[in-house]
């Protein structure tokens, strides 16, 4: 095996992705599993975690779909329990579920913003509190907890969304510093604008109708906020997943990774 492939190998290694049933998470488990891991696909939806797993098993990979809430630290546990029992171990954590959020600071209700951040920085933690005994075990590995570019680019009615986010982005530098000598390095992502399941909210206006021109808008003024006037896929984020988890990323530790087109770069 060459430098590259032996720089970008997975053989041998377990991988938990929550978020695993579409989206990030989708891309994530599917190019994780084509570059040699057996990935445990966590999802609240346990059919489409359970859909990527068999497709991932049908091109010829290692997987296995399971229902996971990430607000109950109980079933981020057993996601990583089965990893343990089934594969032998773990050594790759992704913490990709995530939920949107949209209004104004001064209006949200206290019940809304528990919910967010519940699942967006709870289940991140729980996710990563999971992992490091396991890690421990395995003499290191590799977590990436799931930001946003919302954390560089204050907007009106974005506000609980980045701020559920920047808790992730330092919550990953903070670890990092505290398992490092574990072996285990901890990485987060800030994705920018990606075309997923998470974007579909846009296709709707305030009435709940579908509405293609919002949709078709909202594209462009994201493509308008970068230099390359690109909007995002979400197999460009499992790209840059797949490389902090990898032999190729073993002097990255403790950083917040950047894919979004330069979205988030001083005008």
């Amino acid at each position: 095996m060459g430098v590259l492939a032996e720089a970008f190998d997975l053989t041998g290694q377990v991988a938990a992705v929550t978020g695993g049933a579409n989206g990030i998470g989708k891309a994530t488990a599917e190019v994780l599993a084509e570059a040699g891991a057996a990935v445990v696909v966590g999802d609240l939806d346990a059919k489409g975690a359970n859909d990527v797993a068999a497709a991932i098993v049908a091109s010829g990979g290692q997987a296995v779909g399971q229902a996971v809430d990430v607000r109950s630290r109980r079933s981020v546990e057993a996601l990583v329990g089965t990893a343990t029992s089934m594969y032998g171990g773990l050594d790759i954590m992704c913490n990709i579920a995530g939920i949107a959020h949209g209004g104004l600071l001064e209006d949200v209700p206290e019940a809304e913003l528990d919910h967010v951040f519940s699942i967006n920085m709870k289940g991140v933690l729980f996710g990563c509190q999971a992992a490091i005994p396991a890690m421990k075990a395995r003499g290191g590995g590799a977590i990436v907890n799931v930001s946003s570019t919302g954390i560089d680019v204050p907007k009106a009615n974005n506000g609980v969304y980045a701020m559920s986010k920047a808790a992730v982005a330092i919550m990953s530098s903070v670890l990092a510093h505290e398992v490092g000598a574990a072996g285990i390095r901890v990485n987060s992502i800030a994705p920018g604008a990606t075309i997923t399941k998470f974007t579909e909210r846009h296709l709707y206006d305030d009435e709940g109708n579908r509405t293609q021109d919002r949709f078709d808008s909202f594209v462009e003024l994201m493509k308008s906020m970068s230099p390359i006037n690109r909007i995002g896929e979400a197999v460009d984020q499992a790209l840059l997943i797949l490389y902090l988890v990898s032999p190729a990323a073993k002097y990255a530790n403790g950083n917040i990774f950047r894919v979004n087109g330069g979205q988030s770069m001083p005008w």
